[in-house]
């Protein structure tokens, strides 16, 4: 190994299995609350009675908050782990917050909107600052030259567990007489009971097998908290040093602003074109099983052919999903669709992670996850504006509200072309070797 390279010394099969579990752990809250059953139940359970306009805007402000806060805070919690080497504690309480508020959200009555925001929030901000921690792990428990693999390995066990559980709950919620439950309202609230105990007893693996590693030498005297902000401090300065890496962190927002984009919309603009809600359902979960093979291939072309140009071959795909989702008429072009994004969409993540960690300074991943897990948080910000706003164009020259609305959708593929410019000037050898001049100069690990 180089003299300063990051120490992907690898910790065994334990470890790897162990860190990958906390993929499988932490994606129930991701499938079952946020993508599948809290947006429907707090528009029809806990704000009934009140108009759709407003229901949206009330979960709009509640998703808004959780990833300001945690995107504003991401690189600070990193920075505050890297020092004080409490990486695995402070995803041990992430973990615990999210998951005791989503358990929480199983005595919150109907109509209690307030108490059903309040413990939303903050079960986001305990699932989004939970993988600032994890993904720091990632180089600690990688065997050399199996960045790529690893990453995938984990973001394949989440689509399959998230899936998994997605798949039960839905069944609960269809069948509730099967399982003794009144109906279908309680189905959810119990299926919020079983994500934040999944979440926890699946964390368990990697609080076991993963060792965290022995912190860099204290370069800033003081504090555990005010050391932090200094180091952070000179980090935004040295950033300009680390080119290739900010370069990628451009080009990582463009198209991961896409995809979440096509996340976040998928069910208003197939519901806009006349899909069913039960159809979306369905599409949601082909995606989950799709994904957790697709990730594992991924993992495999990342490592033969380089993380880069399977990032290159996601974003293609994703280019041309943009473009049939424009013309798409009916489910079973939906159901194409979701496979197609299945496909890639735990590869383009697993690639991405994987890559940026190629090109990160030794003893500070936990300070530099953060600031790449703060760019995946305020992803989706331009891509919703974007939509919304080139179809308010269109209707004003003339289109019709379905014209305007794949108008919109296509302006999706501006994001994916920015970003895959970008990456063309991520030099990956350059970027090794600017982290490992960074860690050089501040003494090695």
């Amino acid at each position: 190994m180089r003299p300063g390279a990051p120490a992907h010394t690898g910790q065994g099969p334990r470890a790897v299995f162990g860190w990958a579990m906390f993929d499988w752990a932490h994606s129930a809250f991701a499938t079952t609350v946020i993508a599948g059953f809290f947006p429907v139940f707090f528009n029809e359970y806990w704000s009934s009675g009140a108009p759709t306009t407003l229901t949206t805007a009330r979960l709009g402000l509640a998703n808004s908050i959780a990833g300001i806060s945690v995107a504003l805070l991401a690189p600070v919690i990193g920075a505050v782990a890297d020092r004080g080497s409490v990486r695995k504690r402070l995803l041990v309480f992430f973990t615990f917050l999210g998951a005791l508020m989503t358990c929480c959200l199983y005595l919150v009555g109907q109509g209690a909107w307030p108490a059903a925001i309040v413990l939303f929030v903050v079960a986001s901000i305990g699932f989004r600052g939970s993988p600032v921690m994890g993904d720091s792990l990632l180089p600690a428990v990688a065997p050399p030259g199996r960045l790529e693999r690893v990453s995938a390995y984990g973001y394949a066990l989440g689509y399959l567990g998230g899936g998994l559980l997605f798949a039960f709950n839905v069944w609960m919620t269809l069948r509730p007489q099967l399982f003794g439950l009144a109906g279908s309202s309680e189905a959810v609230r119990i299926s919020f009971l079983t994500v934040g105990a999944w979440w926890v007893i699946f964390t368990v693996p990697l609080i076991l097998f993963v060792r965290e590693p022995a912190p860099p030498p204290l370069r800033r005297p003081g504090g555990l908290v005010k050391g932090a902000f200094g180091e952070l401090a000179s980090t935004f300065a040295r950033m300009r040093r680390l080119r290739t890496a900010f370069i990628f962190l451009v080009a990582y927002w463009c198209y991961i602003d896409g995809v979440d984009t096509i996340v976040r919309m998928a069910v208003d603009y197939g519901l806009s074109i006349g899909i069913g809600r039960s159809d979306l359902i369905v599409a949601l979960l082909v995606t989950q099983f799709v994904g957790f093979p697709a990730a594992l291939v991924f993992g495999r072309i990342g490592a033969r052919f380089g993380a880069r140009r399977g990032i290159f071959a996601a974003i293609a795909v994703y280019l041309a999903v943009t473009v049939w989702a424009v013309f798409m008429r009916g489910r079973a072009e939906f159901y194409v669709l979701a496979v197609a994004v299945g496909l890639v969409q735990g590869g383009i993540q697993a690639l991405s992670r994987a890559l940026y960690a190629h090109m990160i300074p030794a003893g500070r991943e936990a300070e530099f996850f953060g600031f790449y897990n703060m760019i995946g948080k305020f992803a989706a910000v331009v891509g919703p504006v974007l939509v919304g706003g080139a179809g308010l164009l269109a209707a004003r020259l003339g289109a019709d509200a379905q014209a305007a609305t794949r108008i919109g959708i296509a302006s999706i593929a501006l994001l994916f072309v920015a970003g895959a410019v970008l990456l063309l000037f991520v030099d990956v050898e350059r970027g090794r070797a600017e982290a490992v001049a960074d860690t050089l100069e501040r003494g090695g690990v």
